[in-house]
């Protein structure tokens, strides 16, 4: 069955980097767009970031351009998220997502908590 399992989040100064992790199981990664959402407590999902199957196309949002880099290793079966320069409102919990259609498959999350 597909699973999506990320990894990576945590607690972190504001200004400081953070990497995140989605491990993908179940299905043929390498074939799939895949995305990070996000979704913060009280408000509704935020999308941050697309990736095509191949890694030459990349999306982000404007919240995060220039600061979250999004990347895929197919040989892993892995998409990350590397952060920089985070800020307290990038406190959420992120999402890695599958993208067909829609999203139709999503991992459980990771907190990511920027304080200081």
């Amino acid at each position: 069955q597909v699973q999506l399992v990320e990894s990576g989040g945590g607690w972190v100064q504001p200004g400081g980097s953070m990497r995140l992790s989605c491990a993908a199981s179940g299905f043929t990664f390498s074939s799939y767009y895949m995305s990070w959402v996000r979704q913060v407590p009280g408000k509704g999902f935020e999308w941050l970031s697309d990736i095509n199957s191949d890694g030459s196309s990349i999306y982000y949002a404007d919240s995060v351009k220039g600061r979250f880099t999004i990347s895929r290793d197919n040989a892993k079966n892995t998409l990350y998220l590397q952060m920089n320069n985070l800020k307290p409102e990038d406190t959420a919990l992120y999402y890695c997502a599958r993208l067909k259609s829609a999203y139709d498959y999503w991992g459980q999350g990771t907190q990511v908590t920027v304080s200081s």
